[in-house]
């Protein structure tokens, strides 16, 4: 069973995709892109890339 992601993980990540950011199924380039914007901390922003990952995934 994985680990569940937190609601502000979800939220910010819906938001940041609203607004045009463009994301990739893979988690490093994700990582790089996230890391260009101003993130709390590393452990959120490994959050928000790899929720992307099964998000652009999802979508594929």
């Amino acid at each position: 069973m994985g680990k569940i992601k937190s609601k502000m993980v979800k939220r910010t990540a819906e938001e940041l995709k609203r607004r045009g950011i463009v994301f990739h199924p893979d988690f490093e380039k994700n990582k790089k892109v996230l890391g260009s914007n101003t993130m709390p901390s590393k452990k959120i922003r490994n959050q928000m890339a790899g929720y992307l990952v099964r998000l652009e995934k999802r979508k594929s």
